[in-house]
């Protein structure tokens, strides 16, 4: 399974999307997601021109990051304890997974310079799944305006795991509706450009939908190598 082929793949399955939905294909930023995978793996990730980097653990992230220090962008897309938050704040690009006020206020206490976050967003309204509710959305980020620490760049959210298309857009679809909402509140402490959505199995449709940053596991590095 080589990883330089399997980006090429996944490269021609998002230029279908975007000509489907009339996109650039450079303004989707592939996440090589790492958690399952050795660092020798995941050095043919980053030689194949992957320079973004995706852990969900903090002590996967750690490792990681001792190997290959800020020669990539890290993204930490896992659910953060607040209590670990000191362990990785100066070190990570991207959190992907803010959803609650208490990790908020530690990120603004633990981080040196402003971290670029992306709020979590259970659209699907699914038990098993993270993120604060869609109507929750702007009082949060509203509360969020003496958090000189905190930049929300973005939404995040996770998809059912269904082979309903129709689902799956209409998910992808209400994240990017909730953030043109945002947009249009010009908050400071929120430019909200982004949107964090799509994974191996449903990437395509989160392009088609705007996604701005897919996360690429088993597709593309595979698991447990």
């Amino acid at each position: 399974m080589d990883v330089s082929q399997n980006l090429a793949e996944i490269k021609a399955e998002i230029e279908v999307a975007c000509r489907k939905s009339n996109r650039n294909p450079d303004d989707i930023t592939i996440i090589a997601v790492t958690k399952y995978v050795t660092i020798d793996r995941t050095e043919e990730a980053v030689n194949a021109g992957i320079l973004n980097l995706g852990e969900n653990r903090q002590e996967g992230f750690i490792e990681k990051y001792n190997h290959f220090g800020n020669h990539v962008s890290w993204h930490f897309i896992g659910s953060l304890q607040t209590r670990k938050v000191k362990d990785i704040i100066d070190k990570v690009d991207y959190i992907h997974s803010l959803d609650r006020l208490s990790l908020a206020k530690e990120i603004n206490k633990r981080a040196s310079a402003v971290v670029n976050c992306f709020l979590q967003v259970n659209v699907s309204g699914e038990e098993s799944k993270h993120g604060i509710q869609p109507e929750e959305v702007i009082p949060f980020i509203e509360k969020l305006a003496d958090y000189t620490n905190i930049r929300i760049v973005g939404l995040m959210t996770m998809a059912p795991h269904s082979a309903d298309k129709m689902l799956l857009h209409k998910v992808f679809r209400e994240l990017r509706e909730l953030r043109d909402k945002v947009k249009q509140e010009n908050y400071q402490q929120a430019p909200c450009e982004f949107l964090s959505m799509g994974m191996s199995n449903d990437f395509d449709i989160a392009v088609i939908e705007g996604a701005t940053h897919i996360r690429i596991g088993s597709k593309l590095v595979g698991s447990n190598m």
